[in-house]
């Protein structure tokens, strides 16, 4: 029996106030479309100002009478939840690797980069609700956060696995600032069980390619899309049932850009529309990916992290054997301290080699 076919998840993304452009305006639009479209649930990220937060949750008080703002780092997390159903829980977990405090034009590190989820009850379903925002690519030819990003998906997933048992529902929403077939994405939907909304629904709705980031936005930098000029998928709705409940992902829908009668768009970022149907079954337990596909994603993961700090232990090693060589009295001792510290990086650089085997 179906026993629900109007559950709506809505996702939008915010921009800084007093830096990103007519962000008052904007947050009047959104509110408006909010209220107007009467979504169960409304995911939200970079609302960076409580001010912008308190605004939404006076507007949308009617419509979304349950709310959660999540606060982390030194701005915040910008991570928000609006829903016409009961909150029953909430819970924040900020990632333990997010950016570096000196890249100040680059930001992530202050807004502490994390996941919220919420427990919602829903026609008698508890349902796992998260949301979230990983850290920014900014360069997908030089990308020095890959390996933030991959750490973030390991605890985003583990959160999501440990956090999820008892549901019967789980919708992940967020900007996850990866394609589709990158090794943390890859990563958190073979953990995790979770199934694109894209790929499983049969009617979409949107952007060419399902794209969340386009050319023809007026806010979109277009050096962000090289070498994607039409633009790039890194918004997700990710779901999954359970013992008890097959959802199924009905319809999927983004927003495109220009918005009528109106000089500018919601957002950079495309938002995301999907909605659900649930199917009570004695078991329609919804798999994820095969064991043989987990491993090899897995040492992938082990692969990028290991990777990364390979270019610290080499720089380390140098910095090693230089102090202990101007330290020592005999040339032939500094010679001795300068192989052990080589030594050192050969087996480190062993071990990513057997990651890559």
């Amino acid at each position: 029996m179906w026993v629900d076919s109007s559950d709506h998840s809505f996702v939008f993304f915010r921009g800084i106030r007093f830096f990103s452009q007519l962000c008052t305006q904007r947050y009047e639009m959104i509110g408006e479309l909010l209220c107007q479209e009467q979504h169960d649930i409304a995911l939200l990220q970079e609302v960076w100002s409580e001010r912008d937060f308190l605004f939404l949750k006076r507007k949308l008080s009617s419509s979304h009478p349950y709310t959660h703002y999540f606060k982390s780092g030194v701005i915040g997390s910008g991570l928000a939840v609006f829903s016409r159903h009961r909150i029953q829980d909430a819970l924040l977990y900020q990632y333990s690797l997010n950016g570096y405090p000196y890249m100040l034009r680059h930001g992530d590190w202050f807004g502490g980069k994390a996941v919220g989820l919420v427990i919602v009850d829903v026609s008698g379903l508890k349902a796992h609700v998260y949301v979230t925002h990983l850290h920014a690519e900014y360069s997908r030819a030089q990308d020095e956060y890959l390996s933030h990003r991959t750490v973030q998906s390991w605890e985003l997933l583990q959160f999501v696995r440990h956090t999820s048992c008892g549901a019967d529902l789980v919708v992940l929403g967020g900007d996850l600032n990866m394609h589709p077939q990158d090794l943390g994405n890859r990563l958190l939907r073979s953990h995790t069980g979770l199934r694109d909304c894209y790929t499983e629904t049969d009617m979409f709705d949107g952007c060419e390619d399902g794209h969340t980031l386009i050319a023809d936005n007026h806010f979109t930098k277009k050096q962000d899309l090289v070498p994607f000029e039409k633009g790039i998928r890194i918004d997700y709705i990710l779901m999954k049932g359970s013992q008890r409940v097959t959802m199924k992902c009905e319809s999927l829908s983004t927003t495109k850009g220009p918005v009528a009668d109106k000089p500018f768009p919601y957002s950079d970022h495309e938002a995301l529309t999907a909605e659900f149907a649930l199917l009570h079954s004695e078991d329609s337990r919804q798999h994820g990916s095969s064991d043989s596909e987990y491993l090899d994603v897995v040492l992938r993961a082990a692969k990028t992290i290991l990777f990364s700090w390979s270019h610290v232990g080499h720089f380390l090693s140098w910095i090693y054997a230089l102090y202990f060589a101007s330290k020592s009295r005999h040339p032939f001792t500094a010679i001795l301290k300068l192989l052990r510290a080589r030594t050192f990086l050969y087996i480190y650089n062993y071990c990513i080699h057997l990651t890559e085997e």
